[in-house]
């Protein structure tokens, strides 16, 4: 069985050698798809959603062995984004947008598997008036968006007319963004990523390098900051903002942010051979729990003022902890 969650619920079944006890269509089909009903599964047969063999047949069909079952149903619209007293670090706010220090861990705006909880679900407890840019009822006031587990800046629309306007600047890359990592490995002192990202083939959650042309032109600039024993904290600064751009950069690079269980940064790397060093960095990975990243500052030309304004968040507590972990560390060895 194969299964698609882009625009619709796609499915497929062959029928196994052997089956020969001449069972309905319908009932076939209830006993293989989870929360379906028999009468939900009758109406999607008549509705023409059921193929048998690449054709429609009755509900009545009698399956047998090497049948192909091809199902097509257009997923339900999501619920609508409702109020929610969670609390939201919000950082600055005048009359036409606000920025807000998202906290790690959580969900920008309601998609599936998070329908409640998000900071948009937050905002609207905490806010009068956000934007409904593009109609959509589950990120009211989103302009960009931050990874779940990536903490720091975001900036939101109050009105249609600020959001088209703060779009156009993340669009035309005149927006400036700056993020701290803390990264495995000594990278050299400065640089610039420049590399195509697009979905991967093996799993579509992911982003990969992919040919130039085949995927979405990106280019990240970095500077190292301080340089640790076996990590640096480095900045970075984004020419595009692609999904997970960061992420894959450094990891494409050789230097995957410390923590992050996707691009490579969750596992112990370049050192840490005793034992006890390296339960210590174990743990310190799991206590944080997350890829050590923060969206620090962002500037830009405020347009309902049409002043340069730019803002800038302190490091989350996680953050911290591992700064100093490996602050601590290298002094250590300094003083040996």
């Amino acid at each position: 069985m194969s299964e698609s969650n882009e625009q619709q619920t796609e499915m497929q079944f062959v029928v196994p050698p052997g089956h020969n006890d001449n069972t309905r269509l319908d009932k076939y089909i209830t006993q293989f798809v989870q929360n379906a009903t028999r009468n939900k599964v009758q109406n999607a047969i008549n509705e023409g959603h059921v193929l048998v063999n690449g054709k429609k047949e009755k509900q009545s069909y009698k399956m047998q062995a090497g049948d192909v079952i091809d199902i097509t149903l257009p997923k339900p619209p999501p619920p609508d984004a409702v109020p929610e007293d969670i609390p939201i670090n919000i950082v600055y706010e005048d009359e036409d947008l606000l920025l807000v220090n998202k906290e790690p861990g959580m969900v920008v705006h309601p998609a599936f598997g998070n329908w409640t909880g998000t900071l948009v679900n937050g905002l609207l407890y905490h806010v009068d008036e956000l934007s409904d840019e593009d109609s959509d009822s589950i990120r009211p006031g989103i302009v960009h968006r931050l990874d779940k587990s990536t903490s720091g800046l975001l900036v939101v629309a109050k009105n249609e007319v600020i959001h088209a306007a703060l779009s156009k600047l993340f669009s035309t890359h005149t927006i400036e963004r700056t993020y701290q990592a803390i990264v495995w490995g000594n990278p050299p002192e400065k640089g610039t990523i420049e590399a195509s990202l697009g979905r991967s083939k093996r799993d579509r959650k992911k982003i990969t390098i992919v040919p130039d042309g085949e995927g979405k032109h990106a280019v990240t600039h970095y500077c190292v900051l301080e340089y640790f024993n076996h990590t640096s904290l480095v900045e970075l600064k984004l020419e595009t903002g692609r999904t997970h751009q960061i992420r894959v950069h450094l990891s494409h690079l050789g230097y995957p942010v410390f923590g992050d269980p996707d691009y490579g940064g969750e596992s112990v790397r370049q050192g840490y051979m005793s034992g006890q060093k390296r339960k210590q960095v174990e743990r310190l990975i799991q206590k944080l729990g997350r890829q050590c990243l923060h969206a620090k500052t962002l500037g830009f030309v405020h347009p309902g003022t049409e002043e340069y304004v730019e803002f800038d968040s302190d490091l989350p507590e996680d953050f911290k902890m591992a700064y100093q972990f490996f602050k601590k560390e290298i002094e250590e060895l300094k003083n040996l």
